[in-house]
């Protein structure tokens, strides 16, 4: 089948953590033999930051990681939909789109039943912001895919999408894997962006108090640091090397002996059940992972056997001592992780599960492209 994405960019992830799942999903999609296309403004923020960042050849940077999708970047009001959409099967749309475009995509599919048009979510505002959500309009979508199970029962609630499902993230494991022929040559690695102040605290406790009790190297990467919070990692004897591409982060997790996992306040006192992304690439990745608490409601691992949980930030410096003292340990905690990830949560997984909510509503083709067509797409696409 012919799939198209219509998200915020996939050819940046500045501060766009979505887009390494979504790049994982039309990778396995593109390596079963479908054919992909993606939508993005061209103007869209997190490219323009990006650029702003590391210059323009830094948004190029992903395609020597990933087949060769075919990506539109868009001017909004020149987008047509007739051309956009001709031939295609299955249309996803990320929330991270302006309601303009997600009403007018509705609009669209109820004037055409050639394709299926679906909606996924992976953001927090349904629960702490509704009112902006409430600026969407879902009457033309078949349904929506949402990133946890609380957030699929207030869509439900709302009454808000013909049909809901939940739908996690997953590692894209053909990018996320360990790479044992890297030296680990440092203690501990952080990578996640500032995030507004949603989890300050948090780093400080289970971050940068430990590391600097304890005396470890560690190194920080991420993005929209203020000036504050890189006084306060140089305080703590942590280095901020910003920005890194996610293509680099299995390599960057392979330099270090440990990684920690801070969820962002929202997450977890709004949407118990829902990691995000990073968990699953650095379990991914082999690394043992050490958590700030959240609540896997879901299910999804096995806390104490696949990561740890630390309760306080004194207990942070208990298991970073534990992990850096204990290589049998570190390494049977790395091995569990892995091997949970493998067995449930890839991207094979996930596109498992799209496939079978594609039969559930009334999809008659998902079947890959024929050889033809597939490189004909390709070829299109080495031309963009």
């Amino acid at each position: 089948m012919n799939v198209a994405l219509f998200c915020h960019s996939i050819l940046s992830d500045w501060n766009h953590g979505n887009a390494h799942f979504l790049r994982g999903v039309l990778r396995e999609l593109a390596r079963r033999g479908h054919g992909v296309r993606v939508f993005e403004p061209r103007d869209a923020w997190s490219a323009r930051n990006l650029v702003a960042d590391a210059g323009e050849a830094a948004l190029q940077g992903f395609r020597a990681h990933y087949p060769p999708f075919l990506v539109w970047r868009y001017e909004t009001e020149q987008l047509d939909l007739d051309a956009a959409l001709d031939g295609v099967d299955l249309v996803l749309v990320h929330e991270w789109n302006s309601p303009s475009l997600v009403r007018r995509l509705g609009e669209h599919r109820l004037r055409h039943n050639h394709y299926r048009l679906l909606f996924h979510d992976t953001h927090h505002r349904m629960l702490t912001a509704p009112e902006e959500l409430a600026a969407y309009e879902f009457g033309g979508y078949d349904a929506v895919l949402a990133f946890g199970e609380v957030l699929r029962q207030k869509y439900l609630e709302h009454g808000w999408g013909r049909r809901v499902f939940t739908w996690h993230e997953a590692a894209d494991v053909a990018l996320f894997h360990p790479r044992p022929e890297i030296e680990r040559r440092s203690s501990v690695v952080w990578i996640g962006n500032w995030g507004d102040d949603e989890r300050s605290r948090e780093l400080s406790e289970f971050l940068l108090e430990p590391v600097a009790d304890l005396s470890l190297d560690c190194d920080v990467y991420g993005v929209r640091y203020p000036e504050a919070a890189q006084r306060a990692l140089s305080a703590a004897g942590a280095r901020y090397c910003g920005w890194l591409p996610n293509y680099q982060v299995p390599a960057t997790f392979a330099a270090h002996r440990l990684t920690v996992h801070v969820p962002r306040g929202p997450y977890t006192r709004a949407l118990p059940g829902i990691p995000t992304i990073r968990p699953f690439e650095a379990l991914a990745c082999g690394i043992p992972l050490l958590s700030a608490p959240w609540s896997d409601s879901e299910g999804l691992f096995t806390p104490g056997r696949d990561y740890l949980v630390a309760r306080d930030g004194a207990e942070m410096r208990r298991w970073m001592r534990a992990v850096l003292d204990d290589s049998a340990m570190a390494e049977e905690l790395a091995a569990n992780g892995r091997n949970t990830i493998l067995s449930r949560h890839t991207c094979r997984h996930r596109v498992d599960e799209l496939l079978q909510i594609c039969r559930s509503i009334g999809m008659q083709s998902i079947e890959p492209l024929p050889a033809r067509a597939l490189r004909a797409s390709w070829e299109a696409a080495a031309c963009q």
